[in-house]
């Protein structure tokens, strides 16, 4: 299975900035533990800080892999284009959050990516990250059991 990880903006900064809220890890360094949690996968990641070059990499990411995960960071409040583009794609989607979204302040409640998406996933960390890979591999395997 091909999974392609989308981050947003700032989230090249993790575990430099406001590490009591995203911790201390890199996530170059949590991708290479991720990868080792899950060898069967292939877990390919992109970040970019710029809304239009997410948006290219939804479309380019539909036709190859499997299955998308996004955090789109502070886009996921504000970006009705980058919905637009996860309306375009019929892979599974989860949206991720590594701090919890509900704890903060109230503009991170509303978030107009999640209804493109078949979960949502707030508030673990970067573990959030290996629940989203759970889930999508359950996903993938109620599908073949209901077919």
């Amino acid at each position: 299975m091909n999974i392609l990880i989308i981050n947003g903006p700032n989230l090249n900064l993790l575990g430099e900035r406001e590490v009591n809220v995203y911790g201390n890890l890199s996530f170059e360094k949590f991708l290479t533990e991720l990868r080792e949690t899950f060898p069967a996968l292939n877990i390919s990641y992109y970040q970019s800080n710029i809304e239009g070059e997410i948006i290219d990499m939804i479309h380019e990411g539909r036709k190859t892999y499997d299955a998308l995960i996004i955090n789109a960071g502070g886009y996921s409040h504000t970006s009705v284009a980058i919905r637009d583009a996860l309306a375009c794609v019929e892979i599974p989607v989860i949206e991720v959050h590594i701090s919890n979204i509900y704890k903060r302040e109230d503009f991170r409640h509303t978030l107009l990516l999640a209804p493109k998406a078949i979960g949502c996933i707030t508030g673990f960390g970067l573990f959030s990250y290996n629940l989203a890979i759970e889930a999508l591999l359950n996903h993938f395997a109620s599908r073949k059991i209901g077919d």
